[in-house]
């Protein structure tokens, strides 16, 4: 497992919880209420983060299937979900590069993926609308990134950070292309009313205190990282903000906006 990946999404896992869409959530919930059990996937399961959240809001009798490119991410998630009543785990070893496995979606009722979206490509996206249409599957995309973030105090960088991040977040992540980044929830409301679902989304933005001194700073080093992979030529700038942004995070006075969406979808009875 990587070691250094499990430990960001533990990180994440409070502040993706506070965010989530409620509303959303229970218009799902509504939506597969009459499945007993419910057939549920998840895509890109990670530690299983997006099981934990979604299952106390589903009907009792749950089966997921939890699909992951690391094993050892999803037995960790298999293990965090021991014991939750009739709520049965199934998960399976799978590179996402394609969705040619038809078998994946077949007798689901609501197919999901938290924070995924941002790094798939708009013809993967096209593939999962048609996959899930076909099943007649309902839709939860939580916390997919949307560009719009911000930081206080303020650092005259900022905005070149925050861009070159953004352009970083266009690469291509091994999901059918060139990432959607910060346009998927954009590309996803279209790509799934297009195939005849009815579509909501909300905001759903990080909103990080001081307090979250740790999981600031391996974000704020991330898009760090990630400018500089984007513009060499900036380095110098990017690591003078880098010092001062963690200054700010040491000294308990950083506040960050991360902007995310949510997006939802239903097929109309």
């Amino acid at each position: 497992m990587n070691e250094s990946l499990s430990t960001w999404l533990a990180l994440r896992e409070p502040a993706d919880f506070a965010a989530r869409s409620l509303t959303l959530t229970r218009a799902i919930a509504k939506a597969v209420a009459a499945r007993d059990p419910v057939h549920v996937l998840d895509l890109g399961t990670g530690r299983g983060s997006n099981v934990r959240y979604l299952s106390p809001h589903l009907p009792p009798r749950q089966r997921w299937l939890v699909v992951d490119r690391d094993p050892a991410l999803l037995a960790h998630a298999s293990a965090l979900m021991a014991g939750r009543g009739d709520c049965r785990i199934e998960a399976r070893q799978m590179d996402l590069g394609s969705l040619d496995d038809r078998g994946l979606f077949s007798g689901r009722h609501l197919v999901t993926a938290s924070a995924l979206l941002d790094l798939v490509s708009e013809s993967w996206l096209s593939t999962l609308a048609g996959r899930c249409r076909e099943v007649g599957a309902a839709v939860l995309f939580p916390l997919n990134y949307n560009g719009r973030s911000r930081c206080s105090p303020e650092e005259p960088e900022d905005a070149m950070v925050l861009d070159l991040m953004n352009r970083h977040q266009h690469t291509d992540k091994g999901l059918g292309g060139p990432a959607a980044g910060p346009d998927a929830a954009a590309h996803a409301m279209t790509i799934f009313a297009d195939a005849g679902y009815d579509v909501r989304s909300e905001r759903t933005d990080w909103m990080l205190e001081p307090r979250e001194r740790e999981f600031q700073r391996r974000l704020i080093e991330g898009w760090a990282e990630a400018a500089m992979a984007i513009d060499s030529g900036s380095a110098a700038r990017v690591t003078d903000w880098l010092g001062r942004r963690l200054a700010h995070v040491a000294a308990g006075c950083s506040h960050i906006v991360v902007g995310h969406d949510d997006v939802a979808a239903w097929a109309p009875r």
